[in-house]
């Protein structure tokens, strides 16, 4: 794995008027994303100086235009997939001593003016796990999605025994000192659920913040009868590493 540096930590002098940690780091999993990076890496850099992306084998220009617009640019050699995407930029956040991380997606389905909102609410509360939650506003969600996010949130909560709404959004704040604990073993999809299942083993509480709910035309990189298989076959998983008390552990 290979990484390169833009304009990383420049200062916005808006970010103090903002109420911004300088410390903050927003991590980017991208794969083929060419088309929307640039735009997302600099309205992301308006509320946070540091914003990586983890380029998940790319073979067009993600990387290029991730690094021209300021980012830190992490870039595996074959696509593994967002999990291990996600495990590449905690490390990478986690040698940094941050605050706290923020992860949104590259395709502009997060908008970046809504990271105070995660922000304040952490600052309001102290909740160290804060998700998205969409499903307030979901007449834009194709149909297929609205399903399975309800479908998956249910379960996922009952298993946490913690009402989350929307364990599908990847638009997270996890609290700087959380990020020892979020080494998961899926890795695509799944592994932001399974995240969710070894946090609330923990102990840690869960909580959302409402965030708009975005769609547009391009393909979705997920693939709904598959990853449904993988997302059973996680929790299986991690019901059996429970009984063996295992799960939940570095």
């Amino acid at each position: 794995m290979s990484y390169s540096v833009g304009l990383h930590g420049r200062r916005n002098p808006m970010m103090a008027e903002k109420n911004i940690s300088p410390n903050l780091y927003v991590i980017v999993p991208a794969y083929k994303e060419q088309s929307h990076i640039g735009q997302t890496v600099r309205s992301i850099l308006e509320y946070s100086p540091n914003v990586l992306v983890v380029d998940d084998g790319s073979r067009d220009k993600t990387s290029e235009y991730a690094e021209e617009a300021g980012a830190v640019v992490l870039r595996h050699k074959d696509n593994r997939g967002k999990g291990e995407a996600l495990k590449t930029g905690f490390q990478y956040a986690r040698d940094q001593a941050c605050d706290l991380v923020i992860t949104m997606d590259a395709d502009g389905q997060h908008r970046p003016d809504e990271i105070p909102k995660f922000v304040d609410a952490y600052r309001r509360t102290g909740i160290p796990i804060l998700l998205g939650n969409r499903m307030a506003d979901i007449e834009n969600m194709p149909r297929i999605r609205r399903w399975t996010n309800a479908v998956m949130s249910w379960m996922l909560s009952r298993i946490m025994k913690q009402y989350i709404p929307d364990t599908q959004c990847g638009f997270r704040m996890y609290r700087g000192d959380i990020l020892p604990f979020l080494s998961v073993e899926s890795q695509r999809f799944a592994a932001e659920s399974e995240i969710l299942l070894y946090l609330a083993d923990r102990g840690f509480r869960i909580d959302s913040v409402r965030v708009s709910t975005i769609y547009h035309n391009e393909k979705s990189m997920i693939k709904p009868g598959l990853d449904t298989l993988r997302f059973i076959a996680m929790i299986l998983r991690h019901m059996r590493n429970r009984k063996k008390g295992v799960a939940g552990r570095k």
